[in-house]
């Protein structure tokens, strides 16, 4: 076999994977022993290998700007058990004024001058909506140089605001936890309190309701996405989940695995092995919903996984490849004005690359707190280096690691479930299992050609072969 492919077994199929470029091709396998592949996929491999590579360094490596977070308020009116931003910035933090926020866009206009494509802006923590006026003000001013996005748990959102962001095509992403209440709310609990230590027979109020009255105005909006964290608490909702937003005709849902960015989120982590478990069934229940209805409904981290295994270049979620995204492909902008790699390291000030309203774009792209982020591939990771599936997995999140390597002194060996030493960002993933369970699972899909149930519709007729095993 040549130097660089990987062997492997999964379900009742061979896989031939190049770790570095991701060529790949699945032969069934007749017997537990059999490892048969045909002479023909070598050679097509030693055709495209080098041109595949080239792209995926390009892809990797490159740092073209694609999107900008804008936090335009530190404030938040909820108090989720998760959340990565700091209890006193949420409560007492301060919000951007109209002015700061147009010399924030403009500025951002100035940068992107020229460009053939609009870039994304995506308003988000802690809670945008608190700041709304100025954030709609500034869509409706600058809609034809942006495309815009916005992450809300909903609660103050109104029936106008909707027809407003429909109008003018905003992506939306609400956070919704699970379809029972009482589990949503437990994990999203409204006002400026800590939730932690709330029982589970306690009441608590929440964004449920808001957010569900919400889903249901925008009426199968094809721009919307429900983000749904996926801890201890509600792990085993997730297929129940699906079939609740798939009623309500909702496009995408996301069950994002908690990161643990403070040490009181280690209390929520569900294990890799049930975590594995309950996404596969929210994935199997998506794709028999898909095909069995006239509504499709995908689970946007799965997708990606696919599209990372046969469109590497297509795949859209930037934390699921090394290095990450953060301050390559975009970057956050916070209340304060501090440009920092992604949001997920808000509150570490030694990740900060300037301020925006003093600092230029340029000087934080080449700012050494970005390319510290820049710098953090598998290949430079224990364990992960020797992975055949490195370079669809990523090993994420460097925040969550870099946060965890910094309180690993505090936490005792009861407190440690996950493999976790003091050194930073350079570890695998929290969820490490969990990502090769999910990785092996795609290919298994892949082979059973249900792909089509798991991209968005318009995804299959922009993609081309590059190569095409079957016309061997």
């Amino acid at each position: 076999m040549p130097p660089g492919l990987n062997f492997l077994k999964n379900n009742k199929n061979n896989i031939l994977l190049d770790a570095d470029n991701l060529f790949w091709a699945i032969s069934p396998r007749q017997s537990e022993s059999d490892i048969f592949i045909p002479a023909s996929v070598f050679s097509l491999y030693e055709k495209v290998k080098y041109k595949l590579s080239r792209e995926i360094e390009e892809f990797r490596f490159g740092q073209e700007l694609t999107a900008i977070y804008i936090d335009p308020t530190d404030k938040c009116n909820a108090s989720c058990s998760y959340c990565y931003i700091p209890a006193k910035t949420r409560q007492s933090g301060r919000s951007m004024t109209r002015e700061e926020l147009d010399f924030i866009l403009n500025k951002l206009a100035k940068y992107f001058k020229g460009s053939k494509r609009k870039q994304v802006i995506i308003f988000h923590a802690s809670e945008p909506l608190l700041v709304k006026d100025i954030i709609f003000e500034a869509i409706q001013r600058y809609k034809k140089i942006f495309k815009f996005g916005i992450q809300t748990n909903a609660i103050l959102m109104e029936k106008k605001d909707i027809i407003f962001l429909k109008k003018h095509r905003v992506g939306v992403g609400i956070s919704l936890d699970s379809f029972l209440p009482s589990t949503n709310d437990r994990l999203r609990a409204s006002g400026r309190r800590e939730s932690r230590t709330q029982s589970r027979g306690s009441e608590t109020k929440g964004n449920f309701a808001q957010a569900v009255r919400a889903i249901e105005w925008f009426d199968g909006y094809k721009g919307l996405n429900i983000i749904a964290t996926v801890t201890k608490l509600n792990v085993n909702d997730m297929p129940g989940l699906v079939k609740f937003l798939h009623a309500r005709k909702v496009p995408c849902v996301l069950l994002n695995p908690v990161r643990f960015t403070r040490a009181s989120m280690k209390a929520l982590r569900p294990d890799d092995k049930t975590l594995a478990e309950y996404f596969i069934k929210a994935v199997d229940t998506a794709v028999e919903l898909s095909s069995k209805s006239k509504h499709k409904i995908i689970i946007g981290n799965f997708t990606n996984t696919i599209l990372a295994i046969i469109a590497p270049l297509a795949r859209r979620l930037m934390c699921d490849i090394s290095p990450c995204g953060g301050g390559r492909c975009f970057f956050t902008i916070t209340a304060r004005g501090s440009m920092i790699p992604c949001g997920e390291f808000t509150g570490l000030k030694e990740f900060s690359g300037g301020n925006i309203f003093r600092d230029s774009i340029p000087k934080a792209m080449q700012s050494k707190a970005f390319k510290e982020i820049r710098k953090r591939a598998v290949e430079n990771i224990p364990e992960c280096n020797t992975c055949a599936l490195r370079n669809i997995c990523g090993a994420p999140c460097p925040a969550e690691l870099h946060s965890l390597g910094n309180m690993y002194p505090a936490l005792s060996a009861s407190e440690k479930p996950y493999s976790i030493t003091k050194g930073g960002m350079y570890q695998k993933s929290v969820f490490c299992n969990f990502y090769k369970e999910v990785i092996k699972y795609a290919f298994k899909m892949i082979a059973e050609d249900k792909i089509k149930y798991i991209l968005r519709d318009d995804s299959p007729d922009k993609l081309e072969y590059a190569y095409n095993l079957s016309l061997i």
